[in-house]
């Protein structure tokens, strides 16, 4: 899956459109390096969102097409 839409069906973040823009911007890294919008995003991955002053860094648990608000957040988990 997309990286772009991964980070939308995950609910990290909000819009797709805004998932490219960042990713466009070099706000998203995986695995330590700056990534595209149509990197194939694969579990495992650590993903590290740079957005505004705050730094979310996840690892990436699940990867599926489809995701309710409910079971979103079982497809990753906040990594340290």
């Amino acid at each position: 899956m997309r990286l772009d839409k991964y980070l939308k069906v995950s609910r990290l973040i909000k819009r797709r459109t805004i998932a490219n823009e960042a990713c466009d911007a070099g706000k998203i890294l995986v695995n330590g390096k700056v990534a595209r919008a149509s990197y194939n995003v694969k579990e495992n991955d650590i993903i590290e969102i740079n957005l505004g002053a705050k730094s979310v860094k996840i690892k990436v648990l699940l990867v599926t097409e489809h995701a309710t608000k409910e079971n979103a957040s079982s497809m990753y988990e906040i990594a340290t």
